[in-house]
């Protein structure tokens, strides 16, 4: 995976904070979302950017909207 010339940690922590809210570890969210741990990984640390449709997934997983999520982003900028 390609590190992102833009990186996103606000996202990243938003995901971050809302995994452990729910007591999930990576494995698990990542399994649930369909990703592995090392992309989740480098999601959650702002390394990676992830698609429309990976945000999707890993909004799902959390049961929250996308809109939440980035409500949620927006705190940690």
């Amino acid at each position: 995976m390609r590190k992102s010339e833009r990186p996103q940690p606000a996202l990243g922590a938003a995901i971050h904070e809302l995994r452990e809210k729910r007591e999930l570890s990576q494995v698990a969210l990542a399994s649930d979302a369909g990703l592995s741990v090392r992309t989740l990984s480098a999601i959650e640390t702002g390394i990676a950017n992830p698609t429309w449709a990976t945000v999707r997934d890993i909004a799902a997983a959390l049961g929250v909207s996308i809109g939440e999520l980035a409500k949620l982003s927006e705190k940690h900028e």
